[in-house]
């Protein structure tokens, strides 16, 4: 026997082998097809019998090894099933010729045969035969599995018949000799009566029917038997057919130990139907099952069928302990023959897989380790690699797993070996592939690590005898090496030149018209000038760089080694410009990703500079790196200007830098932030110190502000300053330092919704300031003590509570230097956050008629929305205290206002074509007029902190009207004096002479009028008297005319009066409603009230 079955196991011991093959031509899809059908009928019970009968298919099988079927009958094909395609009646004697051609192969031990016939049909096909099954074609065979069955009955039979045969064999005859085929030379001439030649036959016989007995399911009867032969064999040195023994009891007590099979997935079976189910509980302990025989109970001539005397004295199943010391005597025994190489090795085979289980390991590789020196004949490359890959799964599968990958990379060599007429790469590269983890190696470059670190140490070694540099390297022959820079040390994914910072960006001045003139063209699109743009984008960047300052450019680098990569002297290579280079050096993490490093360095002179690389120190070895020479770098341009040196600001101020920043839409970047909070209506200076930190004179300075977009409205002016005095420190040296003062008035609406007081007319007002000498109310009510009013809940514009935010940028556009003379300046930019609390709120304005009318009163209702004592106070106006949260009526006695005599507005002139806007100038200007000449401050002692309470936002059209003087000036004089507001004395019996004025300060002419005098008594409890005949005469008519009056004309008419006894008179004038005064406003005929008060005539 010369080919090995590297997939044997113990338990194939038990199987009949049946091989399946095809006669004629048969597709190899089909034929495996119903091949999968057959092996599928693996095992099947016997009849009438708890016995379970195994089968083996093999669909190759070399006829030689056949030939040792006597010596294990597991190795003899007693069963052969043909497939063939058979598709006319002509082709039938054919095939059926063939199908026994093809039994002759195996003849001498078949136990029976079948011929699967496809594609026949008719009346050959119709005839009933054992040995034949026809079948339409492959899909419509359901029969398959039944035949086979019934095929696997017969065998049955045969071998439960040839079983009883050789063990009932009681006759004189001799027992036959058992050979395997090389020793049947070896017999010729032997004495065949003699004892030793007898108990050789009997061993051998008795070994025999132990196989058929463990093909027939009998595993009990098979170790008594094997046991029997054991003795006997060794009795008279057989030593071939002892180890067969030997290895016939290790299999049987192997199926018995581990039912579920020692091969794995394909020699797994599940033992059914055993004979011994009352020790299966036993079956895992050593020394289980004993059972004795006596080998007294053999006859001279034969083997005693009955077994069941001899139970009870000798070991019966072998321990798994024993399993193995059998196995290795078996092996011993057949080492000692050179044919027997193959049953030798499929042996230790078994072994190994029985080891495997027991999880013993070093004894599973002493019997792999015989594997391997176990001479056969000579092998072809093919059945080679089968034999190194079998050992290495072998090897794997007790745990070895470097000797496995040795193995299986014996096994790749082997598929390209200079024998092989075309060599097997791919089956080379995948057996190399799964050897890796059996060396502990791995594709991932994760793994590395060891590997990389090991050379990268013995790098720094030689480098720090002999350092690595860019120079060129001849050699002795002549030849020069160019240097290796170590560009993937690290990786260089992107690079990227920095725009200098927003405060340091250089800007072009505006250019006057004519200049630059050469780069514009008059056509839309010109294909030479587009072609020139591209060509310039794609080699200068559209920022500059300043001579002296320190520039960026960015690179985005990755480690890729497993270990921290340290850079050592990392530094930019440029051209065109003289630049001064600051190395920097940088410590990457292992395999770090992309990693953003900064490499700085400052031109020198004026130009365009060129990034062409950059230049590192890694591991002792210093490399130049040119960007035209990595491969996948991303850059956005490496060409720059660099523009004459500018100075540089920098600048500190008074207040506290602010947590807070700017509102992103207003696309302003500051350098600094600074905060303040302030009470509304306060101002407070923000000094700032503007220092040169720059090499260059700062000679330009231009400071401009913008507030941003905020929902509040400003009154006056936010932010205020004077250059003048901060530009006579300029020109400002280097290292010098100037002083710049920003005033910040915070000045919101001071008007609140809420109607904390009552009206005028309810009682319990408290009201400060002027006292109210008025005719129609000369009685002043006593003061109260007001109640704190509580702020309503929620953040109204007009809530108290509610705090405004106020954001600005003051902008520094500054130059000097050759920079200024090239016409380049720079811009700083401070941003400003203002917090303005509320201060003081106005609930309510309303005004109340003076006793003259160039007069009037304006009441203000003051709430204090601090947490503080407040005061409050106004232009010749004693202070008004308020508590926190309290709120107080002030009244102001104020002139009235002539606002048509203000000066013309911008808005007039036409720039503003809305009238509704006009209107709103106008408005606001009398507004202003109006806070100005009020002057209303609040003060809070406890903070020192004082400012202004602006009327501006409150005052309604009404009470504008109220403060302002009428258009027509109306004057009242008794006796040459203007009876405005004290009463004008006379006589008794004197005439006293009455004069009405008329102004006409309108921009139209007015009249004719015609004027009643009336007079009356007031009597101070709301009756007026006008029944005066006999107490006031007239002296000519009680009616006064004036003619027409033209604008800023004037014009009078005069009157007497006589009053015949003492006492308080008033007069009062009426106008006649004519069409002259109907088309004029009622409040334009506003007339002071005259109290003329009689005495009595000197004696």
């Amino acid at each position: 026997m010369s080919v090995p079955d590297y997939m044997q196991c113990a338990e194939d011991h038990q199987t009949l082998l049946v091989v399946v093959q095809p006669v004629g031509i048969v597709s190899e899809e089909n034929f495996f097809k119903i091949y999968k059908r057959i092996s599928s009928v693996s095992q099947i019970s016997v009849r009438d019998s708890q016995r379970v009968l195994y089968i083996r298919y093999r669909h190759h099988y070399p006829p030689e090894n056949n030939e040792w079927g006597d010596f294990q009958t597991h190795r003899k094909v007693v069963g052969l099933i043909t497939i063939t395609d058979c598709f006319s009646a002509k082709d039938w004697p054919q095939t059926f010729e063939k199908f026994h051609v093809q039994k002759e192969i195996y003849g001498s031990t078949l136990y029976d045969s079948r011929l699967f016939v496809f594609g026949l049909q008719g009346e050959i096909a119709e005839q009933p035969r054992t040995d034949v099954a026809f079948y339409p074609n492959y899909e419509d065979c359901q029969t398959v599995e039944k035949r086979i069955e019934d095929f696997i009955e017969s065998l049955f039979i045969v071998l439960e018949s040839k079983r009883l045969d050789r063990a009932t064999d009681k006759s004189g005859d001799k027992i036959p000799l058992l050979c395997v085929p090389f020793e049947k030379k070896d017999f010729v001439g032997l004495d065949t009566d003699s004892r030793h030649y007898k108990k050789r036959c009997q061993g051998r016989m008795r070994k025999h029917v132990g196989d058929l007995c463990l093909q027939a399911g009998m595993l009990q009867d098979s170790l008594v038997h094997y046991h029997m032969s054991v003795e006997l064999l060794r009795s008279v040195n057989d030593f071939l057919w002892l180890g067969a023994a030997l290895e016939g009891l290790c299999s049987a007590s192997v199926i018995y130990h581990y039912p579920g099979g020692t091969g794995g997935e394909t020699g797994a079976r599940r033992f059914q139907g055993s004979s011994l189910p009352a020790e299966a509980a036993n079956r895992h302990r050593p020394g289980a099952q004993e059972v004795l025989i006596d080998p007294g109970a053999l006859t001279t001539n034969g083997i005693n069928p009955d077994t069941s005397a001899e139970i009870g004295r000798a070991k019966n199943c072998l321990s798994p302990e024993d399993i193995i010391d059998k196995y290795k005597e078996a092996i011993s025994y057949y080492s000692k023959y050179k044919n027997a190489g193959v049953i030798e090795l499929e042996a230790c085979v078994k072994a190994v897989r029985v080891l495997a289980i027991q999880k013993r390991s070093m004894e599973a590789s002493e019997f792999l380790q015989n594997a391997v020196y176990i001479n056969l004949r000579q092998l072809s490359e093919e059945e080679k690699i089968q034999r190194y890959s079998i050992l290495s799964e072998l090897y794997e599968l007790i745990g070895f797993h470097r000797k496995s990958a040795f193995f299986k990379r014996v096994a790749a060599m082997q598929c390209v070996a200079p024998s092989i007429a075309e060599p097997g790469w791919r089956a080379c590269y995948k057996l190399l592939l799964e050897t890796l983890p059996g060396y502990s190696l791995s594709l991932d470059p994760k793994d590395f690590s060891k590997e990389k670190k090991d050379v990268t140490q013995s790098l720094e070694n030689y480098t720090c005898k002999c350092p690595g540099t860019m120079e060129l390297l001849t050699l002795p022959g002549g030849p020069t090496l160019p240097p290796v820079p170590f560009t993937k040390l690290p990786i260089v994914r992107r690079v990227k030149l920095l725009n200098l910072p927003a405060s340091l960006r250089p800007q072009k001045m505006k250019s006057l018209l004519g200049q630059n003139v050469s780069t514009k063209s008059p056509f839309i699109y010109s294909p030479i000038i587009a072609h020139n743009r591209g060509e310039e984008r794609n080699k200068k960047i559209d920022f500059q760089w300043v001579q002296g300052d320190v520039c960026e450019v960015q690179l985005m680098v990755y480690n890729p080694m497993p270990f921290e990569l340290r850079v050592e002297n990392m530094g930019l290579l440029t051209s065109g410009v003289e630049f001064e280079s600051l190395p920097a050096a940088l410590s990457l993490p292992a395999e770090s990703g992309l990693y953003p490093v900064t490499l700085v360095g400052v031109p020198q002179t004026t130009g365009t500079i060129t990034v062409n690389g950059y230049h590192t120190t890694v591991f002792g070895v210093f490399s130049d790196c040119l960007l035209d020479n990595l491969p996948g770098v991303k850059t956005s341009g490496s060409t720059v200007e660099v523009i004459p040196a500018l100075p540089r600001l920098q600048i500190s101020t008074s207040l506290p830098r602010s947590a807070h920043s700017l509102q992103p839409s207003s696309g302003d970047e500051t350098s600094t932030n600074v905060s303040v909070q302030l009470y509304n209506g306060e101002t407070q200076q923000l000094v700032i110190k503007l220092e040169n930190i720059g090499m260059e004179p700062l000679e330009k300075l231009e400071v401009t502000s913008k507030i941003l977009t905020t929902k509040e409205k400003l009154y006056g002016d936010f932010l205020s300053w004077n250059l003048e005095e901060t530009l006579a420190q300029f020109p400002l040296q280097p290292g010098k330092v100037a002083t710049f003062v920003v005033n910040i008035k915070v000045k919101l609406d001071f008007s609140c919704q809420e109607n904390l007081l009552q009206d005028l007319s309810d009682d319990g007002i408290s009201v400060s300031g002027f006292p109210l000498c008025s005719p129609f109310r000369q009685v002043v009510r006593p003061r109260v003590e007001s109640k704190p009013v509580n702020p309503p809940e929620g953040s109204k514009p007009g809530d108290p509570s509610h705090v405004k935010t106020l954001e600005a940028i003051l902008n520094f556009k500054y130059s000097g230097g050759p920079g200024h003379v090239e016409g380049y300046y720079r811009n700083l930019s401070l941003g400003l956050h203002v917090e303005a609390e509320p201060s003081v709120f106005f609930t309510r304005v309303s005004t109340l008629p003076a006793t003259s009318t160039r007069q009037c009163h304006l009441l203000l209702d003051v709430f204090n929305s601090t947490e503080h004592e407040l005061t409050v106070s106004a232009r010749g106006n004693e202070e008004l205290i308020l508590h926190a949260g309290e709120c107080q009526r002030m009244a102001i006695q104020v002139d009235k206002f002539n606002f048509e005599s203000f000066p013309e507005s911008p808005g007039e002139k036409g720039q503003f074509a809305n009238p509704q806007q006009l209107e709103e100038e106008r408005q606001e200007a009398r507004g202003l007029e109006i806070d100005s000449k009020l002057d209303v401050h609040w003060r809070i002692p406890s903070l020192k902190r004082r400012g202004e309470a602006s009327v501006e936002g409150l005052l309604n059209q009404l009470v504008l009207e109220h403060l302002q003087l009428a258009p027509l000036q109306w004057d009242v004089l008794v006796d040459g004096q203007p009876c405005d507001c004290e009463a004008a004395a006379c006589r008794v019996g004197d005439p006293v002479r009455l004069e009405v004025r008329l102004t006409n300060r309108s921009p139209r002419s007015v009249g004719p009028f015609a004027l009643t005098v009336a007079p009356f008594q007031d009597h101070q409890n709301g009756v007026h008297n006008y029944d005066l005949h006999d107490a006031v005469s007239f002296v000519g008519s009680s009616t006064f005319y004036l003619d027409a009056v033209q604008p800023a004309g004037q014009s009078a008419c005069l009157g007497a009066l006589l009053f015949l006894y003492t006492g308080d008179f008033f007069l009062h004038i009426r106008f006649h409603q004519d069409s002259a005064s109907k088309d004029l406003p009622p409040s334009w005929f506003c007339l002071p009230s005259v109290h003329v008060r009689a005495l009595e005539a000197p004696a």
